[in-house]
């Protein structure tokens, strides 16, 4: 198969974790940048988790980066220039990242990622 670029966003991301990207069944997968931007008038502090189901699947989740300050409209670099590998997913499960700010509806997350990555 053949390697696909994705873009993958989200916005409003707030005090709720929301998943950015789970690996497709089948596939592995590599976060090539991952970028957040404040969109509020206050500095809100962010996380980013790799969820890495081999080491079990509730309690895999670990930091990238934890309660990192963002300035009011500024933005984080949180994957540039090193990768994040993903695994490929079975029956359903498998690696994911998510996102978790300190204020409500403040964060906006633009990443890249290359997808399919299988020999």
């Amino acid at each position: 198969m053949a390697n696909e670029f994705r873009n993958r966003t989200l916005t409003g991301v707030g005090t709720s974790a929301a998943t950015l990207y789970a690996t497709p069944d089948g596939k592995t997968s590599i976060v090539l940048e991952l970028d957040l931007a404040n969109t509020t008038s206050d500095v809100v502090e962010a996380s980013v988790e790799l969820l890495d189901y081999s080491v079990h699947p509730s309690t895999g989740w670990r930091y990238i980066v934890k309660n990192a300050p963002v300035p009011a409209g500024g933005t984080l670099q949180v994957v540039a220039g090193q990768k994040i590998v993903l695994e490929e997913r079975s029956g359903g499960t498998g690696d994911a990242v998510r996102i978790t700010s300190s204020a409500a509806t403040s964060l906006d997350v633009v990443s890249a990622v290359l997808e399919d990555v299988n020999p």
